[in-house]
């Protein structure tokens, strides 16, 4: 178990260079969500209209970086005398968002946003690193504050926590080989293309539900996926886009692939968003942070961090 300390500094530690991120639909414990409210990052919502597909090459973009929360409604500063100190929990090694870093000290996309917020809070926070499986439980019986761990929102874990607004999604996306990018993907686009998915998951119940005229091949895993889109055996995948960016941009793809269109964030099938955990009733410091995200994000500073984590952008 990794422990640190620290007070609200402006410094925060460069991720090292990360590899593939496990899929995060893996931590969902329903299929049954809602991921909205992108702002900078357009959600694209299947429509049935008559265009043709239309084919582009790739060309360089600018990084998109999600935004969540809504400029016209900015939280009031609650009450923040009451807090001292916040001890959050991370989990020990999900890269680029916790790891354990050269110094031997927690790091990731997580702990430097945990920092951020302490700086704004103006309090002084330590963070401790957990094996994902018990942190909820570290949580309930107060060995710490809140949860920092990309744990996804769910009704289960709702029944045992409160969580702040979400900090960030999991979309779901396209890719495709480089010479068969396409800016916008629609379901008559892809009639009669063959798309690669995972067999029993939340993103193949989606594409049956409205891509009913694409050809979809089931794969076993990611790896298997993957492989039939960089060997050509079928025309796209769709997946986890966070984990498909950080495939895309190492080195086992091979620099195939890229993404088709832009993100789908359907409410049914991927997910409530990622929150921080606190203990039930906690109301004082869930609302704290909430105020603390807003102010990171409004100051342009989740920003710096989204581009410093993330060299091809999930949205």
């Amino acid at each position: 178990m990794k422990f640190v300390h620290f007070r609200p500094m402006a410094s925060s530690q460069q991720a090292k260079s990360s590899k593939s991120a496990r899929g995060l639909l893996t931590r969902l414990a329903v299929a049954a969500c809602l991921l909205a409210g992108l702002s900078g990052a357009r959600a694209q919502a299947p429509a049935k209209q008559p265009p043709a597909a239309p084919q582009a090459t790739p060309q360089a973009a600018p990084q998109a970086v999600p935004g969540f929360w809504d400029p016209r409604r900015r939280p009031e500063r609650p009450d923040l005398s009451r807090l001292t100190v916040i001890r959050f929990l991370t989990e020990t090694d999900y890269p680029p968002f916790n790891y354990t870093g050269a110094d031997g000290n927690p790091a990731g996309f997580n702990v430097d946003l945990a920092r951020a917020l302490c700086e704004e809070i103006k309090v002084t926070c330590t963070v401790q690193m957990r094996r994902f499986e018990t942190l909820v439980d570290a949580l309930t019986s107060n060995r710490g504050d809140a949860i920092i761990a990309s744990m996804a929102v769910s009704p289960q874990l709702r029944a045992r926590v409160d969580f702040t607004d979400p900090y960030y999604r999991v979309p779901a996306r396209f890719a495709s080989r480089k010479d068969a990018v396409m800016p916008e993907i629609r379901p008559e686009y892809l009639e009669g293309k063959k798309v690669g998915v995972i067999g029993g998951s939340a993103h193949e119940a989606y594409l049956k539900a409205m891509f009913t005229d694409a050809e979809l091949h089931g794969y076993p895993n990611d790896d298997a996926l993957r492989t039939a889109l960089r060997k050509g055996d079928v025309d796209f995948i769709f997946g986890d886009a966070i984990s498909l960016a950080f495939w895309i941009n190492g080195t086992d793809s091979g620099d195939c692939c890229a993404f088709s269109g832009g993100p789908f964030v359907e409410s049914r099938f991927f997910g409530e968003g990622i929150g921080i955990a606190v203990r039930k009733g906690n109301d004082v410091l869930r609302q704290a942070l909430n105020w603390a995200l807003f102010r990171v994000w409004e100051k342009g500073r989740y920003t710096d961090l989204w581009l410093r984590y993330f060299s091809v952008s999930p949205f």
